[in-house]
């Protein structure tokens, strides 16, 4: 805004400058004219003086030319600085567009950053881990329990169906305990009737000799 400010002052007085040497110029057509005429009338000193005041306005004309070409030096180096000004304004804009941009874009990113830090630092990930330690933990301990089944031959809630095979199990294995305990029996009685046997045995024998026979 101040170099156009001052670009503008420049031109103005330039443009001053001009019209005083127009009118500079103006006059000494005038003077020039009026020696003219007083010569032709026989106003030698007249013309003289007429000359001589076209001369003045000749030197005002020629001082005003001379500041009229160093302002117009002036001007133009005054437009190409502002010229010069304005598109390094322009590309100083563009740059602070770009930065904001890239800073947004950097905050963006650090805030995506920090979310990311969290996820995989000793909080939320930490806590992820332990939800499904839990879970796998609770999933193992529906298997086993679905494995062993209940005592009454059914299966506990959560076996996948495996209800029929628990109760063959339990039907086998208690075939197996119904047959030990048979081949049990059978022994015991074996040995009891052969204990049996023997004390009868001896009893006789021992009447016989009471009876001296």
């Amino acid at each position: 805004m101040k170099v156009r400010q001052s670009y503008a002052e420049i031109t103005a007085t330039q443009r001053r400058l001009l019209k005083q040497k127009e009118q500079a110029d103006a006059l000494s057509d005038d003077w020039y004219k009026r020696a003219q005429l007083a010569l032709s009338k026989g106003e030698e000193a007249l013309a003289k003086e007429a000359l001589s005041r076209r001369q003045q306005q000749t030197e005002t004309s020629e001082g005003l030319q001379t500041q009229i070409d160093m302002q117009a030096a002036a001007v133009d180096k005054l437009y190409e600085g502002m010229q010069a000004l304005e598109a390094k304004i322009l590309e100083s804009k563009a740059k602070k567009e770009q930065m904001i941009a890239r800073a947004r874009t950097a905050a963006s990113t650090a805030k995506v950053n920090d979310m990311l830090g969290g996820i995989t630092g000793k909080t939320s990930m930490d806590a992820f881990t332990r939800m499904e330690d839990k879970v796998e933990a609770l999933e193992a301990a529906a298997e086993v329990s679905a494995e062993m089944g209940s005592f009454d031959g059914k299966s506990l809630p959560g076996s996948s169906g495996s209800s029929i095979e628990n109760q063959f199990k339990m039907l086998e294995a208690t075939s197996s305990v119904d047959q030990e305990l048979e081949e049990m029996k059978k022994m015991l009685g074996t040995t009891s009737s052969a204990s049996n046997k023997d004390s009868m045995d001896d009893e006789l024998e021992r009447l016989k000799k009471e009876a001296g026979l």
